[in-house]
């Protein structure tokens, strides 16, 4: 009888053990696969991933860097490797320093996102959701990729650039 309750007591303690660490990746798989919607839905692809404005997104790199970047005063701002490489990407950034970046626009060197990286609308992001995006973006390949810039009002970019023009009959900013 004894023996019996040991080998009981025994094989629940192993499975326990055992079943720990697959809850564990379970739940950072669907931490990943949350971070990867997310991603999806607010299209970080478009500014992130080479090729995209091109019109043939170059997958191998998924978000890895842009070489087309947006002339927006005051200079011309390409989209950054979000990929964990240590060189060109996040790699060297905490995780509290990515959702810093998504939430707020604050890079860890203290300069500003530029405002076509939507970070005012990713500020009511809930820490949950930020930590899935930091999840998913560090499950990427990393990617060796160093983007052009960024170019001051006086500097000549190297590369690709989109530039917003109104139109013939397009109603036009207001003057000053």
């Amino acid at each position: 009888m004894i023996r019996r309750v040991v080998q009981v007591t025994f094989a629940a303690i192993a499975a326990f053990v055992l079943a720990a660490p697959m809850q564990a990746a379970q739940a950072q798989n669907a931490q990943v696969a949350r971070g990867k919607y997310l991603v999806t839905i607010a299209s970080c692809t478009d500014c992130h991933t080479p090729g995209f404005f091109l019109g043939k997104p170059d997958n191998a790199r998924f978000l890895g860097g842009s070489e087309v970047g947006f002339a927006i005063p005051p200079g011309v701002f390409y989209g950054p490797n979000l990929t964990p490489d240590k060189e060109t990407g996040l790699g060297n950034w905490t995780d509290d320093q990515i959702i810093t970046a998504i939430k707020t626009g604050k890079r860890p060197d203290g300069r500003e996102l530029v405002p076509v990286m939507p970070f005012p609308a990713f500020a009511s992001l809930t820490d949950a959701d930020a930590r899935a995006i930091v999840a998913f973006l560090r499950s990427l390949p990393p990617v060796k990729n160093k983007v052009p810039g960024p170019f001051g009002p006086t500097e000549k970019p190297t590369s690709f650039i989109m530039t917003v023009i109104p139109g013939a009959g397009m109603p036009q900013p207001p003057k000053n």
